[in-house]
């Protein structure tokens, strides 16, 4: 029998794939993760949760893996499922074999996405008792920082200039993990950086905003 190629299946279409799933990954962000800390804010659980023998430490891990999960549905899972279809319609693994790094590269780069997205709605969660208005920021600080970043490119013609952009840092580590051309002019080391200083931040935010309010009696 034939072997039968499936969507002439490359790495740049699951590259393709996880950039197409963005829209979901927003959508659920905002939907799932909005609320996870403002509505303990707003009712005055946190008190509660944060009492022994639970730590602020479990709370926000056990807040951090909920959201996790959500957004892990949306990206890496089918993404791992594209896969595994792949494989069946071709009838060998020859596809796999021939790009052994591209399901390392899938879950690294889902993982890394994922986790910085999360983090990022917690901060903004524990900064409110409204998860309307956490929703709302959040969708703010995405679209203003990729904003700046295009004019910025308008007006110089330089795309070094994404690393003000948190998508578009991801979006270049996610090349660099899946071994593709980059798209912006932006050092992959640079990118890394940033996204390593968004995750301290939203770590400080957490830290703060979730210690304070353990310290209510």
């Amino acid at each position: 029998m034939p072997r039968v190629e499936f969507l002439a299946p490359t790495r740049e279409m699951f590259r393709q794939f996880l950039d197409q799933q963005e829209i979901f990954l927003f959508f659920v962000t905002v939907y799932a993760g909005a609320g996870l800390i403002a509505n303990d804010r707003r009712a005055n659980a946190l008190q509660i949760y944060l009492s022994k023998p639970l730590t602020r430490v479990e709370y926000v891990l056990g807040k951090l893996a909920i959201l996790v999960a959500f957004l892990l549905l949306v990206t890496w899972m089918p993404a791992v499922l594209l896969l595994v279809v792949q494989v069946m319609f071709a009838g060998s693994f020859a596809f796999l074999l021939e790009n052994v790094t591209l399901f390392p590269a899938i879950t690294l780069f889902s993982f890394v996405q994922v986790l910085t997205v999360s983090s990022v709605m917690l901060a903004l969660s524990s900064l409110s008792s409204s998860s309307r208005y956490v929703g709302i920021l959040y969708a703010a600080l995405v679209f203003f920082t990729q904003g700046i970043y295009g004019v910025l490119f308008v007006v110089t013609r330089d795309s070094r200039w994404s690393w003000i952009s948190v998508p578009s840092d991801l979006a270049q580590l996610g090349d660099a993990m899946f071994r593709l051309p980059p798209r912006y002019e932006t050092p992959v080391p640079v990118a890394c950086v940033v996204i390593l200083v968004v995750l301290a931040l939203s770590g400080l935010i957490l830290e703060r905003r979730v210690r304070g309010v353990e310290a209510v009696t």
